[in-house]
């Protein structure tokens, strides 16, 4: 290799230096950030869980918890795609995941709207549900989409929520301040959008939901978390 062509690869891995820092910040930025909204979820959540009881406060104190829960649940599922952002314009990336978050604030919005302290048959009808539409073609090509690399935050944001919106119906319905519920439906909403669909994966996760479903509807007391402990209590005794 001639002096020329040294001098070039040297060029051109000094002009990469600053885009690899740049994404490497973004993604640390995206990652604390994650983990700054899990403690203040934590914190906000603390008390709260009811289980299917559960009531969601005022508008103002909802919405503000919900973006935080959004934020600790959705934004580890976007490195990916904020590393693919950040490499073309790392300055843009915080108005994209701001605008994503917005979307599920938005969302939240209509769950508060909707959402009404209930009993466990209406929970094992609504896990059910999100189990069937963990199978529908609109979850596959939201799913495909909100892996994808778009240049807005918003119709990245409308693609996730279609891929996940059953999951979320599930945290509603078992209990939208608890913590461990909180948790299992990130879990999979992360997994969903960094992995590509797998049946040998899908297929369980969905059999799975569909079992917890009829397990509320067939025994809720044996659902951990899902009934207030009186509640739990006077079951125990009325079967005793």
């Amino acid at each position: 290799m001639g002096i020329t062509g040294g001098r070039d690869i040297a060029l051109g891995s000094a002009a990469l230096a600053p885009r690899r820092s740049a994404s490497a910040l973004t993604l640390a930025g995206t990652v604390a950030t994650a983990a700054g909204c899990w403690v203040i979820s934590i914190h906000q959540m603390n008390g709260m869980d009811m289980g299917v009881a559960t009531t969601l406060g005022s508008f103002d104190f909802f919405i503000a918890i919900w973006a935080a829960m959004m934020a600790a649940m959705m934004l580890p599922g976007t490195v990916a795609v904020v590393l693919r952002r950040a490499d073309r314009d790392a300055r843009a990336v915080p108005l994209f995941l701001v605008t994503y978050i917005a979307v599920w604030t938005v969302v939240g919005a209509l769950a508060y709207a909707l959402y009404w302290p209930h009993g466990t048959t209406v929970a094992g009808i609504a896990v059910l549900a999100a189990g069937a539409y963990e199978l529908t073609p609109l979850k596959r090509r939201s799913r495909r989409h909100c892996r994808a690399s778009l240049r807005s935050g918003f119709r990245f944001g409308l693609y996730c929520v279609g891929s996940s919106i059953g999951l979320m119906v599930m945290l509603l319905a078992l209990g939208p301040m608890s913590i461990g519920w909180m948790a299992a439906i990130a879990a999979i909403a992360i997994a969903q959008k960094l992995l590509p669909p797998r049946a040998a994966i899908d297929l369980p996760v969905t059999a799975a939901i569909v079992a917890l479903g009829i397990l509320i509807l067939v025994h809720p007391a044996t659902v951990p978390g899902l009934m207030p402990a009186h509640s739990v209590a006077m079951s125990a005794g009325m079967h005793g």
